[in-house]
C-alpha cells in the first residue's frame, strides 16, 4: 500500500513482509487454545507452591499464574493501535511537507539520505538476530527485486512530491492496495472478485480526476501547481511509484515469513543507496545543501520517516490490519491540511473528488480483506 512512503509502508510492506512478533504477556497465557498446565487448586496446587513455578506462563510463580485464583487480566488500552496509525500518518505527512520545502536538493539525493538512515537503523538488528547481510541463497534474487522495486518507488514518490501538489501525490499513492490486489491475482493466482474490479475502477477514476489529462478536460487546466508538464511528470512518477510499491507487496507475500523483515529492509536501503549514488553522478546532481535549513530538513525527513515506520509497525503489532489500513487514510487528510496551511495552495474540487474516489477504493479493499480474514478465522475455530 500505500502505502506508503515509497513502498514501505503500507501494509506489513512498511516492515519488510513479516508480521512483527508480539511477545507473550502474562495476561495472554490463556486463550491460545492450548491446555493449561497449571496445577488445579488443592493438593496439586500445594505442590506447585513448593516448586513456585507455572508451566503455562513461562516459569512465572504460581501466585502470578494466568489461571491462579483471583488473578485479573490487565485491560489493553483501547484504540492504542489506531492512535499509533494516526501518529504514523502525521509523521509521514510532515516529512513530505519538508520535502516540498527543500529548494536546492534533488529528490534522488533526498532518497539517498533516507536510505542511509534506514541502514543505520537496520544494521544493529541484523547483527542482533544474526541474519547475515545476504540472506538465504535461494531468496537473494527475490530480495534484490524487492530492494530495487521498493527503492524505485521511494525515489519516484519523492520526485512526485517535489513537482506536483502534496495532496495530489499522496492521494495517488493510496491506490496501491487496489493495484496490489490486481497484481496478486495475475502473479499469485489470488482471488479477484467483482468488488475488486469495482474498487480498481474507483481508483483509476480518482487518478484521472487528479491528473486531468487535456484530451478529457481541455487544454486549459485550472488549479495546477506550476506548469502542466511538471504536473503530468509528477502524476506519471506517482503512478509508477504506486505500481512499484504494489509489486513490492506481491514479492513480500511470495517470500512470506521465510526471510526476516530486517533483512528485507536492509536490501531496500542498500540497493536504494547504490542506485541513488549512481543516478546522482550520472545526472551530476550530487552536492551538499547550500544552506543550513536544507541540511536540517534532510535530517528531519530521515528521522520522521523512520519514526512513521516504527509507529506503523507498533500499530500492526497490537491492531488488526483492516482498521489500520482504513485509519491510514488520515495521510490524505493531513496532506490537504498541511498543503493549505503551509504551502498556501487550495486543492481544486477535481482533487477533492479524486481523493474521495481513491480513499473509498482503498478503504473498501481494506474492509473486504478484513472481513475475509475474520471469516477465515471463524472457520478455523470451528
Amino acid at each position: 500500500m500505500v502505502l506508503c512512503q515509497g513502498g514501505e509502508a503500507a501494509a506489513v510492506p512498511v516492515t519488510g513482509g513479516k508480521e512483527p512478533e508480539v511477545p507473550l504477556r502474562e495476561e495472554d497465557g490463556a486463550g491460545s487454545g492450548q491446555p493449561c498446565l497449571c496445577p488445579a487448586p488443592g493438593a496439586e496446587a500445594v505442590a506447585a507452591e513448593d516448586h513456585g513455578v507455572c508451566a503455562c506462563c513461562s516459569g512465572l510463580s504460581w501466585r502470578r499464574c494466568c489461571k491462579a485464583p483471583g488473578t485479573k487480566k490487565k485491560a489493553a488500552c483501547p484504540g492504542l493501535g489506531l492512535f499509533y496509525t494516526v501518529l504514523s500518518a502525521f509523521l509521514f505527512s510532515v516529512a513530505s511537507l519538508f520535502l516540498k520545502k527543500i529548494e536546492d536538493v534533488h529528490s534522488v539525493e533526498v532518497s539517498a539520505f533516507r536510505c542511509v538512515f534506514q541502514m543505520a537503523f537496520v544494521l544493529p538488528g541484523l547483527i542482533y538476530y544474526k541474519t547475515g547481510f545476504l540472506g538465504p541463497k535461494g531468496k537473494r534474487i527475490v530480495l534484490f527485486f524487492r530492494g530495487f522495486l521498493g527503492s524505485s518507488a521511494m525515489i519516484l514518490l519523492y520526485y512526485a512530491f517535489q513537482v506536483m501538489p502534496l495532496a495530489d501525490a499522496t492521494v495517488i499513492t493510496f491506490s496501491s492496495p487496489v493495484f496490489t490486489s490486481l497484481l496478486a491475482w495475475i502473479f499469485l493466482k489470488e482471488k479477484y472478485s467483482v468488488w475488486d474490479f469495482v474498487f480498481t475502477l474507483f481508483a483509476i477514476t480518482g487518478v484521472i480526476l487528479i491528473a486531468r489529462p487535456p484530451f478529457l478536460f481541455g487544454s486549459r487546466v485550472a488549479g495546477i501547481e506550476g506548469s502542466y508538464t511538471d504536473h503530468l511528470k509528477g502524476t506519471i512518477a506517482a503512478i509508477a511509484s504506486t505500481v512499484s510499491a504494489a509489486l513490492t507487496f506481491v514479492i513480500l507475500r511470495k517470500v512470506g515469513k521465510s526471510v526476516h523483515y530486517f533483512l528485507s529492509i536492509w536490501y531496500y536501503a542498500v540497493i536504494g543507496l547504490i542506485g541513488c549514488v549512481i543516478a546522482l553522478f550520472v545526472m551530476n546532481e550530487w552536492r551538499l545543501p547550500y544552506c543550513g535549513k536544507d541540511r536540517v530538513l534532510l535530517i528531519l525527513i530521515g528521522l520522521l520517516g523512520l519514526g512513521g515506520q516504527i509507529f506503523l509497525t507498533k500499530a500492526l503489532q497490537i491492531e488488526k490490519a483492516g482498521p489500520v489500513a482504513i485509519m491510514k487514510t488520515m495521510d490524505v487528510v493531513f496532506a490537504f491540511i498541511l498543503q493549505i496551511i503551509f504551502l498556501n495552495h487550495l486543492p481544486t474540487w477535481w482533487t477533492v473528488g479524486g481523493a474521495l474516489c481513491v480513499v473509498a477504493s482503498s478503504s473498501g479493499t481494506a474492509i473486504r480483506k478484513w472481513r475475509q480474514s475474520l471469516k477465515k478465522a471463524k472457520q478455523n475455530e470451528i
